[in-house]
């Protein structure tokens, strides 16, 4: 794993260092951010621990744990939030027995929030992989996590 996030990050290096770059782009190809690489990270780019896992910390999409091979966010932006978006979000968690930030057994999905999904004329929205999908109701969820199993 640490010569892959050598490699990956000999690509994206820059200066000054641009960590959040750095680390959008492990993400982007590894689906997460290593935690146990943050040493190796912050050495490749000339910062320290502490402020590669500050931005880590900081920044609520990069993650730390291998996501499932199906990543679920429900938009919680201000229109989807006024059009029912907590409805879908709780159903979510009771379907799929997780919280926002965990895996389901089995690894299909991942479930978090995100703050808006850009997508308020149809909100509220729940992006699936890189498919935005509007106008949503709890009861269409069953049918639109089927597509995805």
């Amino acid at each position: 794993m640490h010569e892959q996030v050598k490699a990956i990050l000999h690509q994206v290096r820059s200066e000054p260092p641009n960590i959040l770059k750095a680390l959008l782009e492990l993400q982007e190809r590894l689906g997460y951010v290593p935690i146990e690489a943050v040493p190796v990270i912050a050495h490749i780019l000339g910062v320290t621990t502490a402020q590669v896992a500050g931005v880590l910390s900081y920044y609520p999409d990069l993650r730390v744990r291998v996501p499932g091979r199906h990543l679920i966010r429900v938009c919680m932006g201000e229109s989807c939030y006024a059009s029912g978006c907590g409805r879908l979000l709780r159903e979510l968690q009771d379907r799929l027995r997780v919280d926002v930030g965990e895996t389901a057994a089995g690894g299909t999905f991942t479930l978090e929030t995100m703050s808006c999904a850009g997508n308020c004329a149809v909100s509220p929205s729940v992006m699936i992989d890189r498919d935005l999908h509007g106008r949503l109701l709890p009861s269409q969820l069953d049918t639109l996590l089927e597509r995805y199993k």
